[in-house]
């Protein structure tokens, strides 16, 4: 399995179905969310929701679900069964585990693809394990959990930086996701009016690896596209490399007057991959 969507995802609350169309025309993939964006006395609500959309014959969904994520509520809960039960009568097979802590609760879930959100301190421990699982497409993070869980007050600093242990947090899942060929997908900017300021994070995670970035309003998603789509001249020089690399024939050769070796050669594949070529 693969994570074919990105790089720009779009969370839309699951009692709010007159957003679903709306934030799917917007984004790259719609999270309709179930857990945090839901308040407790809503969520059998928003479950209905997401059955009522389905039509009557329940086979033409207003939502694809090749681009279309349900995020659930943590697994040992009992929104965790209702969740489940709900999208066993839907055509929605990709999931994301609210946070996920260990791989034992990834294989309660056989049958979805699901991307782990790891938010907690148990949950980025446990990244690699997680990642480990085969029905695993994809890690998330989430900072504004993950400090709650520690008894923490905020991710970031006065400056708008995050904390260290919140950079510690992203790079874990990002290594986590890499070692095992899945999505790592960066966290939420919850800063929205400050686009210079997420525009900058989404360049930092595409240069990290990241392959996609959630986004919490919909005017946040031009930002992340543009981080991730090469400019001309980008595109330019990574096929002029990779076309010189196949011209040499050989392992490592000069190109601009620099040494070019196999790690180069990827970062020019990657920026072909990102314009989709």
């Amino acid at each position: 399995m693969s994570f074919l969507m990105g790089p720009a995802l779009l969370f839309c609350p699951a009692d709010r179905p007159e957003r679903y169309q709306k934030a799917a025309e917007r984004s790259d993939g719609v999270i309709v969310d179930l857990e945090d964006a839901v308040a407790p006395a809503d969520k059998q609500r928003a479950r209905g929701a997401i059955l009522a959309q389905l039509g009557s014959e329940g086979d033409v969904p207003e939502l694809d679900p090749s681009r279309t994520i349900i995020r659930i509520n943590p697994a040992g809960t009992e929104e965790f069964e209702k969740d489940l039960h709900c999208l066993k009568h839907t055509p929605y097979r990709h999931v994301m585990l609210a946070k996920a802590e260990s791989a034992d609760q990834l294989k309660k879930l056989g049958g979805f693809s699901v991307i782990a959100l790891c938010e907690t301190a148990a949950g980025i421990l446990n990244a690699a394990a997680i990642a480990a699982e085969p029905n695993v497409v994809g890690l998330m993070w989430g900072a504004e959990d993950l400090l709650a869980s520690l008894g923490g007050t905020s991710s970031r600093t006065d400056d708008g930086a995050y904390r260290a242990v919140a950079l510690h947090a992203r790079s874990t899942v990002l290594l986590a996701a890499g070692a095992f060929g899945k999505e790592a997908i960066d966290a939420v900017y919850v800063n929205i009016p400050d686009l210079d300021g997420l525009a900058a994070e989404a360049r930092d995670a595409v240069a990290s690896g990241f392959g996609s970035k959630a986004c919490i309003h919909p005017s946040q998603v031009a930002a992340v596209r543009a981080a991730y789509a090469p400019s001309d001249a980008e595109l330019a020089v990574a096929a002029e490399l990779l076309a010189a690399a196949a011209a040499a024939g050989s392992g490592v050769f000069a190109f601009n007057g620099k040494m070019v070796d196999g790690p180069i050669l990827k970062h020019a594949e990657s920026t072909l991959r990102r314009a989709g070529r």
